[in-house]
């Protein structure tokens, strides 16, 4: 549609122009004019039963306007010349130095703001100090995350492209909504990832090397408040900043297992063709 516009415009500008610049053409266009409008009345009159009378004064007219307007583009030739580079020159400007998105992530066309465009493409962003250990060695974590307290929380073991990704999610959580998240495990082992399979479905249905996680590709996070990890759905707060979460992954790229049928809230993962057998449970 954006391209449609500029196509319309640019023609009648293009149009205005020959009008000024070159006589002959202007000339041509206005008797042409005047011949088509001429016939138009001439049809007009058949129509509605108009006197031959009227429509000769209607032709007369029309061909005084023509002339007029003509004889005044010609005077005016510079003057609506220097006008029409006016209105075209901000519009030039405007395509030539726009810069295309950095990214496009879906199917449907979508690119993330500005601000997460330059984050994406900027420095490399600095992780968050890790908390200590006894903040993830509670008993509510340890219900929702088995083993939590001996998961990896290395950013350096994450595939760089994701790394990048989500710490934009971290940083932005902060900025606009005020909300401070914690890796709570990045990348983890195929020991690990059986042993949590044996755990059963409701810890994970992956096994080993069929996880982005065994790939430096997912993460599970959850929320710092005051110095605690906040992770219960049942929390009002900590589910305002899942929204927020999966929303802001989704816009750098990243899948968020807040879709899934099983729903992970803390979890996201940078897909990749070829690095799975198949796809993730």
């Amino acid at each position: 549609m954006v391209f449609l516009a500029f196509l319309a415009y640019f023609v009648i500008v293009t149009g205005i122009l020959t009008l000024i610049f070159f006589p002959a053409r202007r000339d041509a266009i206005a008797t042409t004019a005047g011949k088509l409008a001429c016939t138009l009345s001439g049809a007009t009159r058949a129509v509605i039963g108009r006197s031959s009378t009227a429509v000769s004064g209607s032709c007369q007219q029309l061909s005084w306007f023509g002339r007029e307007a003509a004889s005044y583009l010609r005077q005016h030739r510079f003057a609506m010349g220097g006008a029409m580079l006016l209105v075209v020159t901000p519009p030039l400007l405007v395509v030539g130095l726009k810069e295309p998105a950095a990214f496009d992530f879906s199917s449907d066309g979508y690119r993330p703001d500005r601000q997460i465009s330059v984050l994406l493409t900027g420095e490399n962003l600095t992780p968050p100090p890790a908390p200590p250990p006894e903040v993830f060695a509670t008993t509510e974590l340890e219900m929702v995350r088995p083993s939590v307290v001996w998961a990896s929380r290395d950013w350096g073991l994450l595939d760089i492209q994701f790394r990048q990704r989500l710490l934009t999610v971290f940083k932005l959580m902060k900025d606009r909504h005020g909300y401070e998240l914690v890796l709570l495990e990045g990348y983890r082992s195929p020991e690990r990832q059986e042993a949590l399979l044996q755990q059963g479905p409701n810890v994970t249905q992956a096994g080993p090397n069929m996880s982005y996680h065994q790939h430096g590709l997912a993460a599970d996070t959850a929320f710092l408040r005051n110095g605690r990890v906040v992770i219960s759905e049942r929390d009002p707060w900590a589910m305002r900043g899942y929204q927020l979460y999966g929303e802001l992954a989704e816009a750098v790229g990243l899948v968020w297992g807040g879709r899934w049928k099983m729903m992970d809230l803390g979890h996201v993962e940078l897909n990749r063709t070829g690095v799975l057998g198949r796809p993730p449970s």
